[in-house]
């Protein structure tokens, strides 16, 4: 079953991400900064560098421990007498939460923080960012997906199955698409939606340090790391230090997390990025327009 997922995951993906850039074009969140062509070729060039990177290190790894866990009973799932749906259900949620914690410490450790800024440098936000990753962290990543697949004990089947839910809502919360808000706010309680992640994508830190979800929102508010009441009109997209037209080059990005860093959060002029005016609603957990 699970290799019936496998070679039907790329056409899935290829449709979604077509339909989704159709649907940016037409009804635009936010009003794009920079020149598509140049950004676009920039980001597609990142993209293929850590997809090459996943396709030979991180899938395989992942793949091979699931399969090894689950044929020895290894893991918390492996030791635990459930049935297939339960540790399938079981398995994604635990996969979606260590993520979680994982995206978090990319955020707040430094050296980790080097690799994943090339990802919120991007000046702007749309579906070519989805995967704008420096390879050497998806190298990293590595790691990460060993301990994370090993501890968890899921199935290949659950792994593949994860990997494609991820994939799907990370497009979808990266894509630059104007849903209505009566329709998003609901869909917000359990996806991370493109107005949750946008914020995540702010120039002001405080506002970049939240919203650390990747499938579902609600991990963010069991941590209390969300942040929801900013309106998309005053979310300035990018990392200030890093927001001159050179910064966003293919080589310039490459080279970033081996260079000396400069201030993330304060505008070449010195001053610090904050927010100019206090959010309308002073409740965090309510979606904004």
């Amino acid at each position: 079953m699970w290799m019936i997922l496998n070679q039907t995951r790329p056409a899935v993906l290829v449709l979604l991400f077509l339909a989704l850039l159709a649907l940016e074009a037409v009804r635009p969140l936010r009003r794009l900064k920079r020149r598509r062509t140049r950004r676009w070729s920039v980001n597609v060039a990142l993209t293929a560098l850590a997809f090459t990177a996943g396709y030979l290190m991180v899938r395989p790894v992942a793949l091979w421990t699931a399969a090894l866990v689950k044929n020895q009973d290894l893991g918390l799932l492996g030791v635990l007498p459930l049935p297939f749906w339960a540790k399938f259900a079981a398995g994604f949620l635990l996969m979606d939460l260590t993520f979680y914690y994982w995206h978090r410490v990319n955020h707040t450790q430094p050296l980790l923080w080097r690799f994943h800024n090339v990802h919120h440098v991007d000046p702007d936000l749309d579906l070519t960012t989805s995967f704008r990753f420096h390879f050497g962290e998806v190298l990293y990543s590595t790691f990460f997906r060993l301990m994370q697949v090993g501890f968890t004990g899921v199935s290949p089947f659950t792994y593949l199955a994860y990997e494609l839910a991820f994939n799907a809502v990370t497009m979808f919360q990266h894509s630059n698409l104007h849903l209505p808000l009566a329709l998003e706010r609901p869909l917000n309680w359990l996806l991370v939606t493109p107005r949750m992640h946008g914020i995540h994508h702010s120039t002001v830190g405080a506002e970049t340090n939240s919203n650390y979800s990747v499938v579902f929102s609600f991990w963010d508010r069991l941590n209390r790391s969300i942040r929801l009441n900013i309106p998309q009109a005053q979310v300035i997209i990018g990392v200030p230090g890093y927001l001159r037209p050179r910064d966003n080059g293919f080589l310039a990005l490459i080279q970033l997390p081996f260079l000396r860093q400069r201030p993330y959060w304060r505008w070449p002029s010195g001053k610090a990025a904050q927010r100019p005016q206090p959010p309308p609603s002073p409740h965090p957990g309510r979606l904004a327009d």
